[in-house]
């Protein structure tokens, strides 16, 4: 049977997401630290859609066990949905470098070491495909979270020459910028409803980019066009607005 990879299935989006391919007819590799924590989501997917999930311990941060990871899975995934994220505390990151690199090894560097080594096995097989979750911080940095969104930035630069690397051995890259979702990552802001997506319309929309081939997505289309005028605001102007 078809079997996906959700990396960071304990997020909000991740857990969606495993559910939204489970109902679609894949089986579930569901990979994160404490995999124990989701015992019961497991229980909840095999209940509703009678299909096969596994549990996976996960370290993104452990670069040295990633090889193995993959490695060791006896039947390998037609794809793999990358919720990996870290949104970290700014302030904190600006004086401790620990902290600093805990935000850039979490949302770039873990996730681009794990990906490369399944996307070349992915290129054997000449087949396969690999959604990323980025965000809009990575389209313009600001003070706000510049580290955070800097290493999106990266993220999403990466997909993009992934998508550019593997276009002509058939596997599909489709990189997604949600915009606001309603998290546990930004419950302590006051969003409007108005740009904000629940983790299941992230699902559904991931899903169906992804069968459709889409190489990049925003969750809400308003997004696109927000983050098109923000890109245009000279240099001189952003430097000074307080975002």
């Amino acid at each position: 049977m078809k079997r996906v990879l959700i990396v960071g299935a304990k997020s909000d989006i991740g857990m969606a997401t495993a559910l939204e391919y489970a109902k679609n007819g894949f089986d579930l590799y569901l990979a994160s630290r404490n995999n124990h924590e989701l015992n019961d989501f497991a229980n909840i997917i095999r209940s509703k859609t009678d299909k096969k999930v596994t549990l996976l311990e996960l370290d993104i941060l452990d670069y040295k066990s990633h090889y193995s990871f993959y490695h060791n899975l006896q039947i390998k995934p037609v794809g793999i949905v990358s919720s990996v994220g870290y949104l970290g505390n700014q302030e904190k990151a600006a004086l401790d470098l620990t902290e600093t690199s805990k935000i850039i090894d979490t949302n770039y560097t873990g996730i681009v070491n794990l990906l490369n080594i399944i996307s070349n096995d992915f290129k054997r097989q000449k087949s396969g495909f690999i959604v990323g979750i980025s965000s809009v911080a990575g389209e313009r940095g600001k003070k706000v979270n510049l580290i955070y969104s800097s290493a999106k930035a990266g993220f999403t630069a990466y997909l993009s020459g992934l998508r550019n690397d593997l276009s002509q051995f058939n596997i599909h890259v489709m990189t997604v910028i949600p915009g606001y979702v309603k998290t546990k990552m930004i419950e302590h802001l006051n969003t409007s409803k108005f740009l904000t997506a629940t983790p299941e319309a992230v699902a559904k929309a991931i899903y169906n980019g992804q069968q459709n081939k889409k190489n990049t997505i925003y969750i809400k289309w308003i997004w696109k066009y927000i983050m098109i005028i923000v890109k245009l605001i000279p240099e001189r102007i952003f430097k000074n607005m307080n975002i």
